[in-house]
């Protein structure tokens, strides 16, 4: 296969792009893929964690101060931190104090829920456009294929079999590139929103707190 897109990268310029940008689709993927894995496998250990030592602590403050060695992702923190109410003399400061812990909570949890979705939108573009650059490989690949054919004396089965094969690992690449990219933003999704549900509901309680 290596030996194919070396091959293929010999092309004109279109060749070489459509090779280059599967090349940067999986390279973007992979560190998506990579960092998020990681990403989701600490806040999955800290959030639980995190809330059961929060609520076991005496007040805020000291919940504050335990979530700060217990929450290394930050998911928890901010919510805890919203608690703080507006300044007096602004125009936040106007509503009750309920109404204002609940704007403050929802827009932390907004910059939370940002920061664990992070990354999902590369995956779902790679696994939707992927396959259609390399189909538009092969189909290229192929025209310069039979224009080689079409221009030769003498015609054997090689001369058709070699571009033409060439041509068609563009498909493969195409879908060898995808389909890491769909798995994985089906997979992280499923996280996500599991983690999205917990973090609202802990929002929940410190709204009722």
């Amino acid at each position: 296969m290596t030996e194919a897109l070396f091959a293929l990268a010999q092309g004109d310029a279109l060749s070489l792009l459509l090779v280059l940008t599967l090349l940067g689709m999986s390279v973007l993927s992979w560190t998506v893929i990579v960092y998020k894995t990681w990403l989701l496998h600490q806040v999955s250990v800290d959030v639980p964690r995190g809330r059961s030592a929060f609520w076991h602590a005496p007040d805020v403050a000291q919940g504050l101060r335990v979530l700060q060695s217990v929450d290394r992702c930050a998911m928890l923190l901010p919510l805890v931190q919203a608690l703080k109410l507006d300044p007096v003399n602004t125009l936040a400061a106007q509503s009750d104090v309920r109404t204002q812990r609940t704007r403050v909570l929802r827009d932390a949890l907004h910059l939370v829920v940002q920061r664990l979705q992070r990354g999902q939108v590369v995956l779902a573009t790679v696994g939707a456009t992927a396959p259609f650059v390399g189909l538009l490989g092969t189909v290229w690949g192929i025209y310069h294929a039979l224009t080689g054919i079409a221009q030769a004396q003498q015609l054997t089965i090689e001369q058709i079999a070699g571009p033409v094969g060439e041509s068609l690992i563009m498909t493969a690449a195409g879908l060898a590139v995808a389909l890491p990219a769909v798995l994985a933003y089906n997979a992280m999704g499923r996280v996500v929103q599991r983690l999205e549900q917990e973090l609202e509901g802990f929002a929940h309680d410190l709204r009722a707190l």
